[in-house]
């Protein structure tokens, strides 16, 4: 039945000519039936993809990964047989996104290793929602979603809840044996990851208020037991560690260009972030000097005022996306903003992010357009399976971080603050530290500087000292950057990059004599799904990125 349905699905979808409007009959021959195999065997794959259990955890040791590659070189060999030169965009850009996933696995089995190298891979317990497709950088198989469970647990939620628990003390003794890397920055910074699942295990326990002799009750304590005994077995092990942590250039280009196909090499983003970081700080000097006759905006500094600021800041968004034209507004963006407001921060402990977040919140509002992507995501699943779900290996970084990143600035220049000028500079801010941030992971990436020396980068070049006092938030970015190759540099690289389909959409429609729409643009940008940014762009403008067979 799931075949005919698959079948039935595609006569209507994938032809050459999209517009559904313009089809009169459909003609079905060879590169229909290649297509549908194509779809099963991205089916296929996704099923190798999720490791066997072993003693009720995922298995990552060597013996499996040994014995399924003849089956993984299977899967790519047919991949690779395939004949697409004569398929449509859509349909080629599908198999592309398959060949960059299994090019991520292949990566992984070969360089990043992080079942070997990464501690903080073996971190099960999740508290909050990404506001990217997956969670951001290298992530079990097994972990446990707590913020997708209802309370009181029932039923068939309380089993699985159960079961989930139950497999952090085998996981965490089979961690013991795989993990053999020596990249010493990832152990000690892994440390902190079961740190936090401890005292999540705790606060997990009394949100369930169970009765201590409840099996879930006892799952969790010995869950407690196994993660702090793996603490302690990292401290003592991480001592012994000595190497590096980076996957040096070479590697960081493959990885960039042949997974999450963004074309640039390492020296291209350290020229390219360079110079974003330069414009941000003349920007924000050029930006303070026109303001400088108008008052400083004041924070918000009591709840009541917090309350009123962010208030105020969804329905100033709401209405700029709507009024000028922006993009298409639909009925689930508005409370999906709303679910992310943010909550108000005594002065003395607002990180980088919530002082911005109390003086507008407007600058990061404009980011949460990551929050449109995911309602999207779940109300409007793409047409094509290949596109529902979240890419692996955090593909998608280009197009959700990119877009975010790069929506604060296009909504500043299309107008959003006309009432408030003053608020530009925090956008300028944002860009300098996002900039500062991802060049500082490109000489760890090098091993040219440490996590530490990289984060000074992070620190220095943050334009008003807005992370001189961030320990956790430097540590938890510069920790997720050095573990996710190219994911501390995909907010500028995959802007920049959407900055370049902008240029080259609105070239082509100037050669048709067309007028450039802003909505438009980003309902089409939107509506190709979250997948790297090159394949964005050959499916909005037409023109196939280089030396893709």
């Amino acid at each position: 039945m799931k075949k005919l349905l698959i079948f039935l699905f595609f006569i209507g979808c994938n032809t050459t000519n999209n517009s559904l409007t313009e089809k009169k009959s459909v003609s079905i021959d060879y590169k229909f039936f290649e297509y549908e195999e194509l779809v099963n065997l991205f089916y296929e794959w996704r099923e190798f993809e999720k490791p066997p259990r072993l003693n009720g955890a995922p298995d990552y040791t060597k013996k499996r990964f040994k014995e399924d590659h003849k089956k993984f070189l299977d899967l790519k060999n047919r991949l690779h047989a395939f004949d697409t030169s004569n398929w449509n965009i859509n349909n080629q850009i599908d198999w592309h996104i398959i060949k960059a996933e299994m090019n991520g696995y292949e990566f992984n089995y070969s360089v990043l290793k992080p079942w070997e190298r990464d501690p903080a891979f073996y971190q099960t317990i999740w508290m909050r929602q990404s506001d990217v497709p997956a969670h951001e950088g290298p992530t079990n198989h097994g972990i446990l979603e707590f913020w997708m469970y209802d309370l009181p647990l029932n039923g068939d939620s309380k089993r699985k809840f159960q079961n989930e628990m139950m497999s952090i003390p085998s996981f965490l003794i089979q961690a013991r044996d795989n993990l053999k890397g020596n990249a010493k920055e990832l152990w000690v910074a892994g440390i902190e990851n079961f740190r936090k699942q401890f005292n999540n295990l705790n606060i997990i326990k009394s949100k369930l208020n169970l009765n201590k002799n409840d099996n879930i009750s006892v799952a969790i304590e010995e869950a407690k037991i196994a993660t702090q005994n793996f603490i302690e077995w990292l401290e003592n092990e991480s001592k012994n560690k000595t190497g590096p942590s980076g996957i040096g250039k070479d590697n960081y280009t493959w990885y960039q260009q042949n997974v999450h196909l963004v074309p640039l090499t390492w020296e291209d983003e350290v020229r390219l972030l360079q110079r974003e970081l330069d414009r941000a700080w003349a920007s924000l000097k050029l930006e303070e000097h026109n303001n400088r006759d108008l008052p400083r905006l004041i924070s918000a500094d009591t709840p009541e005022e917090f309350k009123k600021l962010t208030e105020n800041g969804v329905k100033r968004f709401m209405k700029f996306l709507k009024e000028k034209d922006i993009m298409t507004v639909k009925d689930n963006m508005e409370p999906a903003l709303r679910e992310h407001m943010g909550k108000f921060v005594p002065k003395e402990t607002r990180n980088f992010f919530n002082i911005g977040l109390h003086l507008d919140p407007l600058p990061l509002y404009s980011h949460f357009v990551h929050w449109f992507d995911l309602a999207m995501m779940r109300d409007e699943p793409h047409q094509s399976p290949i596109r529902r779900e979240a890419l692996l290996y955090n593909i998608f970084d280009s197009k959700n971080e990119g877009y975010a990143t790069g929506a604060e600035e296009m909504f500043m220049h299309a107008g959003l603050y006309e009432d408030s000028p003053r608020s530009k500079e925090i956008v300028w801010i944002m860009i300098a530290q996002r900039a500062a941030r991802g060049l500082g992971s490109l000489y760890a990436h090098a091993n040219e500087m440490t996590m530490a020396e990289a984060g000074n980068v992070h620190v220095k070049w943050t334009p008003r000292g807005w992370m001189n006092r961030e320990p956790h938030l430097l540590q938890f970015e510069q920790h997720l950057y050095l573990r996710q190759p190219g994911y501390g540099t995909s907010y500028i690289t995959g802007k920049y990059l959407i900055e370049r389909i902008m240029t080259e959409y609105a070239e082509k429609l100037e050669k048709e004599g067309k007028i450039f729409s802003l909505k438009e643009f980003f309902d089409a940008f939107n509506n190709t799904g979250n997948i790297p940014v090159e394949l964005v762009r050959w499916e909005m403008t037409g023109n196939k990125p280089k030396n893709y067979e």
